[in-house]
């Protein structure tokens, strides 16, 4: 990878307010594959690396906390994936705006720099603009979903993919499963 100077990079993340179409709000996540293809249609180019410096100025961070803090702050609304955090974590370890040091269970923590702070102070109009339009998607989607329930959620899915991992299922196992999810199904809708 080919490094810029500083001030390229100011002008090259710098967001263009004009570049962002309202219409869009809340529509970054639409079914299975959603919030992979959503990028385009939630941030605009240079939006993304601006909401993951400012989390991080927050407080050190690993990707996976971005990803769930970027989703939290959006209620869903948009889930931006590995493959998009963390290259843009790497490129900004190379533009110097973080550093990274390695943290529990071998986890790379990310922690802004002076350079990173001037950077995001030289796009602070924008970075609020950003924050605005997060609020506002997650306002438009009632406020998101209880921690609780993520959790939940995200526990089933854990525990689908491990028991299939596990080798096939026979058709009694095969009916229990779905026997099990269709419960739930129905004891969530009577809420």
């Amino acid at each position: 990878m080919h490094k810029h100077s500083h001030n390229h990079h100011g002008r090259r993340f710098a967001r263009d307010e004009h570049s962002r179409d309202d219409n869009h709000l809340g529509r970054g996540r639409r079914g299975r594959g959603g919030g992979r293809s959503g990028l385009n249609r939630f941030f605009a180019h240079g939006d993304l690396r601006l909401v993951i410096l400012r989390l991080i100025e927050e407080k050190p961070r690993h990707g996976y906390e971005i990803i769930k803090a970027i989703e939290e702050q959006v209620a869903g609304a948009y889930s931006p994936s590995p493959g998009v955090i963390y290259p843009t974590l790497t490129h900004l370890e190379e533009l110097g705006y973080v550093t990274v040091s390695m943290g529990e269970n071998a986890k790379k923590l990310h922690e802004i720099t002076a350079a990173g702070r001037t950077f995001l102070d030289a796009n602070r109009p924008a970075v609020d603009s950003l924050l605005a339009h997060m609020a506002e998607a997650s306002h438009a989607r009632g406020g998101g979903t209880a921690p609780q329930v993520v959790r939940a959620m995200e526990n089933l899915k854990l525990a689908l993919r491990l028991r299939l991992s596990r080798g096939p299922l026979h058709e009694e196992q095969i009916n229990a499963v779905a026997a099990a999810l269709d419960a739930a199904a129905i004891s969530v809708e009577r809420i």
